[in-house]
């Protein structure tokens, strides 16, 4: 599969969906967990999204219980969390894999398209971030210690 648009995707209501939603729009892909000491970053992939939704970006969060089981709830769960402790409002995913026999097939083309350290395709931890161009191209992978604030400066030329 070499379209990233074509991957099959459902939401956190259980609706099923692509990125096609996305297409012409500059997408941050973050696997995220309610338990993790990076979990307040929340806050600031929400601010990003909020501060240039209407430029084209769009935030999408993939729930992830692969480190360390710090995402044990379900969906309902999960959205809850992030609604009432961040007010989160962009779009949110059922809980996949990252890594394994079981990856997700997203992740499995997002590492391929930007390995991390030493051409490692591991995601290591939650919190890794992956910035998509208007033409769905990976241009950036960013680790968990990598703030929101810090990635601003890679979206703006790509929103403009």
């Amino acid at each position: 599969m070499t379209d990233v648009y074509d991957i099959p995707l459902q939401t956190i209501d259980g609706s099923k969906s692509t990125l096609v939603d996305y297409r012409n729009k500059v997408v941050l892909i973050v696997n995220t967990a309610s338990r993790c000491g990076f979990t307040p970053q929340y806050a600031g992939l929400e601010a990003l999204y909020r501060k240039y939704k209407d430029q084209g970006l769009v935030v999408l969060g993939f729930p992830c219980n692969q480190f360390g089981a710090q995402e044990p709830g379900d969906e309902a769960q999960i959205a809850d969390f992030c609604e009432k402790n961040y007010g989160v409002s962009f779009p949110m995913f059922s809980k996949v894999d990252v890594n394994g026999a079981e990856a997700h097939p997203l992740f499995i083309y997002l590492k391929r398209e930007a390995p991390g350290l030493l051409g490692s395709e591991m995601i290591k931890w939650n919190f890794t971030k992956f910035l998509l161009d208007k033409q769905g191209k990976v241009v950036s992978r960013f680790a968990p210690t990598t703030t929101p604030d810090e990635i601003e400066q890679a979206i703006i030329p790509l929103i403009q």
